[in-house]
């Protein structure tokens, strides 16, 4: 899909991203957020990852991910959710639509799920975007046991076709990862 900024966002699966696609999506995301420990993301992200890559010409200048977990509303059942990871522009290109490209792009090809999620210390790009801060107590699912998570900031949702009613004062929880729960 090419904007009218000449940015072209396409979409690859984890499996499908040889080498250099990986090193290019490193080094937006680290140049992006200053931080060395996205050298790391792919051994957080599973097979079937979903990745949104924004190009100008030949560079990529912007990335997101989803991958699949599972959010569950207070008085709700659990819900198959787009959790967006690694969202990342190129410093020179912020503030130029890119991030916005990407992220327009991972909204409209995210219908077969129930809900996206993401964390961020930066919600106001993803308000004008229709993200929505979830404003009550947030959890992480253990093995039959919440994690409370009373300190975490930032957790929004996008509402998608499948999305039921959501009261976003109330409890959210997400199943626990071995090395993390929201973040």
């Amino acid at each position: 899909m090419e904007s009218d900024d000449g940015v072209i966002v396409s979409l690859s699966r984890t499996e499908d991203l040889g080498p250099a696609a990986r090193s290019a999506i490193i080094d937006v995301c680290v140049a992006a957020h200053e931080n060395e420990e996205f050298r790391n993301l792919f051994t957080f992200i599973p097979s079937g990852g979903r990745h949104f890559l924004a190009h100008r010409a030949d560079e990529l200048v912007s990335h997101a991910v989803v991958t699949t977990r599972r959010v569950q509303p207070e008085g709700g059942p659990e819900l198959a959710t787009a959790y967006v990871d690694a969202v990342a522009t190129l410093p020179r290109y912020q503030g130029r639509g890119f991030g916005s490209a990407t992220m327009r792009r991972l909204a409209a090809a995210i219908d077969d799920y129930d809900i996206a999620c993401l964390q961020t210390d930066r919600p106001g790009f993803y308000e004008r975007l229709d993200w929505e801060l979830w404003r009550g107590p947030l959890a992480g699912r253990g093995d039959e046991v919440l994690v409370p998570t009373p300190d975490q900031q930032g957790v929004m949702v996008l509402r998608l076709p499948r999305t039921p009613p959501l009261d976003l004062d109330g409890l959210l929880t997400i199943e626990s990862q071995p090395s993390r729960i929201w973040e």
